[in-house]
């Protein structure tokens, strides 16, 4: 949008982006307060992040084919 017009996010792609983000990150640091062995902390923090990616890929390119990418 800033340096190309083959990207074209809404509000609402941006809202969500941050929901994402926010989320993530509050879920990480609720994992990092709860989780008292160093090992499963750094397995679930990592759960967590790949399962963003996965969030982020689907609605981005709809790699599942599911109803929230937009196919």
């Amino acid at each position: 949008m800033q340096f190309t017009e083959e990207v074209n996010w809404t509000f609402f792609d941006f809202i969500i982006a941050g929901i994402l983000l926010i989320g993530t990150g509050l879920i990480c640091e609720l994992t990092i307060r709860k989780v008292k062995k160093k090992r499963h902390r750094i397995i679930l923090i990592v759960v967590i992040i790949v399962v963003l990616f996965l969030f982020w890929a689907e609605l981005a390119v709809g790699i599942f084919g599911s109803p929230f990418s937009g196919n």
